[in-house]
């Protein structure tokens, strides 16, 4: 019962490092999926370009709220 007490504090601890991260270079995150996105655009010869483009804005935007967060 308690390991699953020190888990949870684990995650939480975790959770806060993610949104600090977020907060602090959410910039160059959002900067690092976009290039990822390209790539991955690119190796697939556009065949799922609208696929890979609203996966790259969802996570972008997932950087954001986390990063909104510790605001």
């Amino acid at each position: 019962m308690f390991d699953k007490l020190k888990d949870l504090k684990n995650l939480n601890h975790l959770k806060d490092k993610v949104e600090d991260l977020a907060e602090a270079h959410g910039e160059k995150i959002s900067e690092g999926l976009e290039k990822v996105g390209g790539f991955i655009d690119g190796r697939t010869g556009g065949k799922h370009s609208g696929t890979i483009d609203t996966a790259v804005d969802k996570a972008q935007v997932l950087v954001e709220k986390l990063g909104d967060k510790k605001a």
